[in-house]
């Protein structure tokens, strides 16, 4: 069983994970291909050849978004996602995170 803690920043950790940070910028693998299909997407990772089923659209669409935003934690704010459902999206991204798929994107120059 996975357990996760919460710093004194707000930053949700999983014990075990690749140390997802939800104040750290993340983007899609570049080894990864993301097909979206109507139950959602599959993401296929050409280096280690592992598959995932992404099942819920919102997942999806914040995946595709990571990129563009300058946290995690922004990519939740700016797909609406209500604090009560948190657990949940970072829950998967942290999944994301610890197959490779998503990786630590670049740092802000602000």
């Amino acid at each position: 069983m996975t357990t996760a803690s919460t710093s004194a920043a707000g930053d949700l950790a999983v014990a075990g994970s690749t140390s997802f940070e939800l104040a750290r910028p993340w983007r899609m693998n570049p080894s990864v291909a993301l097909r979206p299909e109507p139950f959602g997407a599959l993401l296929y990772h050409f280096g280690t050849r592992k598959l995932s089923f992404l099942k819920n659209l919102v997942v999806v669409g914040l995946v595709q978004s990571l990129a563009d935003q300058p946290s995690a934690e922004a990519a939740l704010t700016a797909a609406g996602i209500a604090d009560a459902d948190r657990p949940m999206y970072v829950q998967a991204l942290t999944a994301l995170a610890d197959s490779g798929m998503i990786i630590p994107g670049e740092e802000s120059m602000t």
